[in-house]
């Protein structure tokens, strides 16, 4: 008994010390963009203002289970406390002792308010992403407050960020964790915090983003984040004294490709996913490619960089919805003569509403949907054929979303600017397609076929057209729906649905009311604005001068300078 004594003795004397802030010397690494900007005066009288809603008076004494606006994202970013960032940096900006004092008073209450484990408290004080976005917070506060409570706080964080079970492997949330593990490591001097965060941004920077430079995440927005996001990563590992692998430069950098290419020509992204319509990247570098096509399953295409009158479309296909992404596969956009014309329904915000449903589902975006058919979530489309030239490009898609074939093809037309696009699905089956226009465009007129929509003295139309005969197709529905313009922001605009055939043509001819369309065997022809566009189509074979079927996995590389 004695020896099992002095044993567990020997062990508790043996056992490593705790990290602590009173024996650590590690460096303060404070990522450059880890606080918001906030009206300081209004956060030390105990107002905040997150995610754009409306400010909140927390008061002195904070209630930390408040959620006054039932909000998801407001919620989180309450307890990732950010906000309180900003009064450290006011205080090492100004000097200043009351912005100091107040921000160690809020996150020592925070840590009070909020032990892990016990009930009652907000379940977002302790869910991945506040954790791992709190956590440099603190680490930036340790610069100038080393109290036992901080200390404990800080092992406590990086337990749960080294924790397997709780990675987000992949995914934008894994890179947040990653930088504050590093952070974290660094400043409690633990080398094993600090190499475990540097090997799985490499290894989490090479599965979410892939060679071409595509975000995983499906939504061009998230790859602005995770450029951002990497970037900070990388001055973090270089202020650490460890090295930058090459690998994760060269994943950061071949994103801008992927960015580039779906910035429209007004400088916003255009809103596929989770991407708000009104985000406006800056300072990502694009070649000369103006048109590309992304295996990972976008296509995007431009009449010219740097001209906001540049005709611009993108078109969905590739891996079924996953992470930020919608049910929006074989879905394209257009924007032509400086203005949108089709749209998405876009992003509107992360609360579980039937709205947020609406837009995910194909219904909120200019696809074609089967009658009386489910939609089968998550199914792949394949890019089957494509023909790229400077004037014109063809493209061909097809997959089985709603258990029957559906294919689409798209032609777009440059300088003559034209969008075309023929679906089909088999005999049997009937579809109807869906087109989103932007809300500065009105309905004037409906008849034949026809649908003119106009903004001021500036139109576009809307032809659809029977197939194979070439001739009129009426009996179109307008409606109104609401599109998200950025998030919590809402436009009513025109939907048109296309009444149920087996195969439809549809023709969007931008700045005119009145497209002259002639027919001459298989071929027609359309009087645009910018000059006429011939055209040929089948129905089982898509445009003609497309390029033969690819084989095997449908990947195409095409590009056009």
């Amino acid at each position: 008994m004695f020896w099992h004594a002095r044993k567990a003795l020997d062990l508790i004397r043996n056992r490593p010390e705790a990290p602590s802030l009173a024996t650590s010397e590690g460096p303060v690494i404070c990522p450059a963009d880890l606080f918001p900007a906030i009206k300081v005066s209004e956060v030390m009288a105990g107002l905040v203002r997150l995610v754009g809603l409306p400010p909140v008076d927390l008061g002195t004494d904070i209630d930390w289970r408040t959620d006054p606006h039932r909000n998801r994202s407001w919620t989180l970013n309450l307890h990732a406390l950010r906000w309180v960032g900003g009064l450290i940096a006011e205080y090492e900006r100004s000097g200043e002792a009351e912005y100091l004092d107040r921000a160690t008073r809020i996150a020592e209450d925070w840590a009070r308010a909020n032990p892990r484990g016990a009930t009652g408290i907000s379940p977002w004080a302790w869910a991945e992403h506040p954790v791992a976005l709190r956590a440099p917070v603190l680490v930036c506060l340790s610069a100038h407050v080393r109290d036992d409570w901080l200390s404990e706080s800080l092992v406590e964080h990086a337990e749960i960020l080294s924790d397997p079970a709780l990675y987000r492997r992949g995914h934008n949330h894994g890179l947040d964790q990653d930088i504050a593990l590093l952070t974290v490591g660094c400043r409690l001097g633990q080398e094993r915090w600090k190499d475990l965060a540097v090997r799985r941004m490499t290894d989490s920077a090479e599965l979410a983003i892939d060679a071409q430079g595509v975000l995983h995440e499906q939504a061009p927005r998230y790859g602005i984040y995770v450029h951002r996001r990497l970037g900070v990563a990388i001055e973090a590992i270089r202020a650490s004294g460890a090295e930058v692998p090459a690998g994760l430069v060269a994943r950061r950098d071949s994103l801008e490709t992927y960015v580039s290419h779906a910035t429209q020509p007004d400088g916003r992204l255009v809103p596929i996913g989770d991407s708000p319509a009104d985000t406006r990247p800056s300072g990502f570098r694009h070649g000369e490619d103006t048109v590309r096509v992304f295996d990972d399953g976008y296509v995007f295409g431009r009449t010219a960089w740097d001209d906001p009158r540049s005709a611009f479309y993108s078109i969905r296909f590739g891996a079924g919805r996953r992470l930020h992404g919608h049910e929006d596969h074989l879905g394209v956009t257009y924007h032509a003569h400086g203005r949108d014309i089709l749209v998405e329904a876009g992003f509107h915000s992360y609360q579980r509403t039937a709205y947020r449903r609406w837009t995910i589902s194909p219904e909120a975006h200019n696809v074609p949907v089967v009658v009386g058919a489910d939609l089968r979530e998550g199914t792949a489309t394949r890019l089957v054929g494509s023909s790229v030239t400077q004037a014109r490009q063809c493209y061909r898609f097809t997959d089985t979303a709603y258990g029957v074939g559906r294919t689409r093809s798209v032609l777009v037309g440059h300088g003559a600017d034209l969008m075309a696009v023929l679906d089909s699905v088999p005999a049997g089956s009937a579809l109807r397609n869906l087109w989103h226009f932007a809300p500065s465009l009105t309905v004037v007129a409906n008849r034949d076929g026809q649908v003119v929509l106009a903004d001021g003295e500036w139109w576009v139309t809307l032809l659809q057209l029977a197939t194979p005969s070439g001739r009129p197709l009426g009996g179109q529905t307008v409606r109104t729906e609401t599109i998200a313009l950025g998030h919590l922001r809402q436009a009513e605009a025109t939907t048109v649905l296309s009444p149920p055939a087996e195969s439809v043509l549809t023709l969007i001819v931008p700045g005119t009311a009145d497209p002259e369309v002639t027919r001459s065997g298989g071929r027609l022809s359309v009087r645009t604005p910018g000059g006429h566009v011939s055209l040929r189509w089948d129905p089982d074979l898509g445009f003609a001068d497309r390029a033969p079927a690819h084989s095997g996995d449908g990947q195409v590389k095409t590009t056009v300078r």
